[in-house]
């Protein structure tokens, strides 16, 4: 059982789908994440992609975020997560789209996201893909972050249109963020991050 790790709903328990096909991010992955990310969440409107059970969005919604859609298309997965958003009490803040992330934008206006967080399957070329598709389609307002945990191996491209502003190790995963403006979000920029 994995638990929310700060904000509103710190400790409350999140249901995972069944078998080894959702390989949620580690508490502590997590925690970083939204250490650096601290000024941006509230108020932020969010994606999860590849969310299986829903736990960087269930974290950046507790942690004061307007609200989240959620991207998922393995169907144990989706269950799990409208699970989990009813036992939390947000489902009025939150949206789940039952599809792959890759097919098309329909769940992401151009410019309507300050924050997407994504944690793709490993080695498959997701996160190449993802960051292609995010700059191509101006998914992210001028200040948004598109955060992607990945594999070392996988790091997004540089020629990908978006520019790196941020990336941190744990162990076996990288977390990599990424801006589609010219300098870093003012929140990243007090944290001594390059321009």
């Amino acid at each position: 059982m994995i638990k929310i790790s700060g904000g509103e709903l710190r400790g409350r328990n999140l249901r995972t789908p069944p078998g080894l096909a959702t390989r949620p991010t580690a508490a502590k992955v997590r925690q970083a994440i939204f250490n650096i990310l601290a000024g941006q969440v509230p108020g932020a409107r969010a994606a999860d992609v590849f969310a299986g059970s829903g736990a960087l969005g269930l974290e950046a919604l507790s942690r004061g975020a307007a609200t989240c859609v959620f991207v998922e298309n393995r169907r144990e997965a989706v269950q799990a997560l409208n699970l989990n958003l009813t036992a939390l009490g947000l489902i009025d803040r939150a949206r789940v789209v039952a599809r792959d992330a890759l097919a098309g934008g329909g769940w992401a206006g151009a410019g309507s996201l300050d924050l997407i967080l994504a944690d793709p399957p490993y080695g498959q070329g997701l996160v190449a893909a993802l960051t292609r598709l995010c700059a191509a389609q101006g998914w992210l307002s001028p200040e948004g972050v598109l955060v992607i945990e990945h594999a070392p191996g996988e790091r997004p491209p540089e020629d990908a249109g978006l520019r790196l502003i941020d990336r941190r190790a744990y162990g076996q995963t990288e977390v990599s963020f990424l801006t589609p403006g010219p300098t870093p979000h003012p929140a990243l920029a007090e944290k001594g991050l390059p321009a």
